[in-house]
């Protein structure tokens, strides 16, 4: 699977190469502000980590909650993306295609600034719609693995979910190599508990509907 981008929403008109380049710029630079600082993060320093100025900021994004749009989005857009790859390659290999997805997030992990791994929250409509998308697509690849016997009954799409994030958050401080290695290996001993020999009971798992409202708790100021 290649790395994949967000690619330009249908009907969006394009921007000249100049603006196409100062907007890739300030997302990249919001991104690594919003997991070093959250979402506080001064859209002043985000410009400044850019390179470009706030004016050039704000003619891309209004305000702060239309960067935290595109930035969850884009996160969302990528997953989805990986998942349809899985469940297309699914029918050769269920199993396979799961691992391919989970490794494919950890080597995207620099674009998934998502709610799940600590980034920013959104309501917004298109947001909800993607995650709603991604998990109808786990479970379905997660059927398709059931029916071939490569995983077990009790595994849910939030297992899948929830070990991709936890992979795409490595320890601090380790060279990018080791990191990348100990995400992989994390993966693997995941895939290795999935299959349904000698599969102990697990607790309960939330659903994508409880994931979503601890999301929108989070977001709420506190009193």
């Amino acid at each position: 699977m290649p790395p994949t981008g967000p690619p330009p929403a249908a009907g969006r008109p394009r921007l000249r190469a100049d603006a196409a380049r100062n907007r890739a710029q300030i997302l990249a630079a919001a991104r690594t502000a919003f997991r070093e600082l959250g979402t506080a993060a001064p859209l002043d320093e985000i410009a400044r980590r850019a390179g470009v100025n706030i004016a050039t900021l704000y003619r891309r994004f209004p305000d702060r909650e239309a960067l935290i749009r595109q930035i969850v989005i884009d996160g969302f857009t990528v997953v989805l993306q990986a998942a349809d790859t899985a469940l297309a390659t699914a029918p050769d290999g269920a199993l396979a295609s799961i691992e391919e997805l989970l490794l494919h997030l950890v080597r995207e992990r620099e674009t998934l600034v998502l709610p799940l791994i600590g980034g920013p929250v959104t309501e917004d409509p298109e947001a909800v719609a993607l995650q709603l998308q991604i998990a109808a697509r786990l479970e379905d690849l997660l059927a398709t693995a059931r029916d071939q016997g490569a995983v077990r009954a009790d595994a849910t799409a939030v297992d899948l979910i929830t070990t991709g994030a936890l992979a795409c958050r490595p320890l601090p401080y380790l060279p990018a190599e080791q990191a990348a290695a100990l995400a992989e290996r994390h993966v693997r001993i995941f895939l290795d508990g999935l299959p349904p020999t000698k599969a102990r009971p697990l607790p309960p798992s939330p659903t994508n509907a409880d994931l979503t409202s601890y999301w929108k708790a989070a977001k709420q100021p506190e009193s």
